[in-house]
């Protein structure tokens, strides 16, 4: 580790000494109208992409400073650095130089009443001893219940095509994949956690996944945009991002989704306590993570996926269905040791993710002074300055990826193509490397990636094609499905 360590630095100095050292192109603007203008064009005028992208031509840099969302009086400073191509974004993971002390959301962290008063962990920097105490019981959960992923997703997934079937065969002939998907990942995710208990059986009844979105809504409201009329631009803007939506609005529907968690997870949280975490903490944290990192997370996930392979059309749904099928045959079953063998569902679940990443924003604070390089330039970001990157640009880089802008399943397949792994970042860490106590990657990076290639499997295993349309909301695509072509070998 010692030799590959220094050989690394060495590396980066000689790079250093190659690239030219720039200051940092971009404005603020004026206090308070600077953030204003420029929100208004990210949300309003110009669209995300296109917001980053004149920029880009306008600086001739892909390392500008810029304002980003909310800037308002939620925010108290919204001024970013922003990293946009695949060579700086990196930077980001770096924990030594970075710190995400209250960073998960941007510029602003939603108050601690939203989650029982206690910062949770996503909210921790790595220096924080109790982010190492959280991160691992989070770890210790899903590695002491992976036997339980496939069988489980696998009987809820089910129920889920069962209910896009009785959608099809009603008098809108077309079906809600986006509410249908939501569901099974509600339920995964409480099942997983609170001793396979249904939620029906529970004081939630069918309103888990309703409690979650209204609670997850309201932290996330200043970063989103309702796709009114533009006259209602500056209403919208006004009302949403200037002072925090209150948490004690739902307040109590946050307290039914702890107190049923704190009744049912009673295994987990025993755990926690052995682990010294105070129980209700646990639960807190609990809640975060089934419903801030895993439901909302895997209710965008998919949709983006199942909108990619839908794209791929035909000839990529018979492709998927002749090694999905094969492999199962071959293999006996629907085992992990089947999934690892399908290299095309693998790559196809791992381009969903580059090419339209379902969390698109990373934020960090500079530790320390320090350079960022791009890759035509080096620059120096200050002690204390915000680091924002657009995982977008950064994965579709062209200067990484051959027709980067373009949807190609087999991109991953092959030895040549796993080595270009390590520029897939939807995790919060490349996806080489593995989640652990001393970083941010995402907890749950490898379950996120096993539950899309069954989400695949199993359909295909059913279902030959599909017709489908989608829309762009505000968390995402949203996939409405007209066609279900059953196979007759299932």
């Amino acid at each position: 580790m010692a030799s590959s360590d220094t050989s690394s630095n060495k590396t980066t100095k000689q790079q250093q000494q190659q690239l030219p050292l720039k200051s940092i192109p971009g404005s603020y603007g004026l206090p308070f109208f600077g953030p204003i203008r420029d929100r208004h064009d990210f949300f309003y005028h110009q669209g995300q992409d296109k917001f980053f992208a004149t920029r880009i031509q306008k600086h001739n840099s892909t390392v500008i400073r810029t304002n980003m969302p909310p800037g308002s009086f939620i925010s108290s400073d919204p001024r970013v650095i922003a990293l946009l191509d695949g060579a700086s974004f990196p930077i980001l993971f770096d924990n030594n130089k970075v710190e995400k002390l209250n960073v998960l959301d941007g510029t602003f962290m939603p108050t601690t009443k939203f989650t029982g008063d206690y910062r949770v962990c996503a909210y921790l920097d790595t220096t924080e001893p109790n982010h190492a105490v959280l991160k691992r019981f989070f770890l210790n959960i899903l590695q002491s219940r992976k036997d339980s992923f496939v069988p489980l997703f696998r009987n809820l997934i089910a129920e889920s095509f069962a209910e896009l079937e009785d959608q099809l065969s009603g008098k809108s002939g077309e079906a809600d994949f986006n509410a249908a998907i939501g569901k099974a990942s509600f339920n995964f995710m409480f099942r997983l956690l609170c001793n396979n208990k249904d939620p029906l059986e529970t004081k939630l009844g069918s309103n888990g996944p309703k409690f979650f979105d209204m609670w997850l809504l309201f932290q996330l409201a200043p970063l989103a945009t309702l796709g009114l009329p533009k006259i209602f631009n500056y209403i919208e803007d006004f009302l949403i991002r200037t002072v925090p939506f209150p948490a004690c609005l739902v307040k109590p529907t946050y307290n039914k989704l702890y107190e049923v968690f704190f009744d049912t997870a009673g295994t987990v949280l025993d755990e926690a306590e052995k682990a010294g975490i105070n129980r209700m903490e646990a639960c807190h944290n609990l809640v975060f993570m089934a419903g801030f990192n895993a439901y909302g997370g895997l209710k965008n996930q998919f949709p983006v996926l199942m909108k990619w392979v839908g794209l791929g059309g035909e000839k990529l749904h018979k492709e998927l269905a002749n090694e999905i099928r094969s492999v199962v045959k071959e293999q006996g079953g629907v085992t992990l040791g089947a999934l690892e063998r399908m290299s095309l569902v693998k790559s196809v679940v791992y381009e969903a993710m580059r090419i339209e990443p379902a969390v698109p924003y990373q934020y960090g604070r500079a530790r320390e002074d320090l350079v960022v390089e791009s890759h035509d330039a080096a620059f120096v970001i200050q002690k204390g300055e915000m680091i924002f990157g657009y995982q977008p640009f950064a994965t579709k880089d062209p200067r990484i990826f051959e027709d980067a802008e373009e949807f190609v399943a087999r991109r991953f397949v092959g030895n040549d193509g796993e080595r270009m792994l390590k520029h897939v970042l939807w995790s919060n860490g490349r996806e080489t490397e593995e989640p652990s106590t001393d970083n941010k990657q995402c907890p749950g990076k490898n379950l996120v990636v096993l539950l899309c290639r069954l989400l695949l499997v199993e359909f295909f295993l059913r279902y030959d094609t599909f017709d489908f349309e989608y829309k762009t909301v505000v968390l995402g695509p949203y996939v409405t499905i007209k066609s279900l072509t059953k196979t007759s070998i299932f």
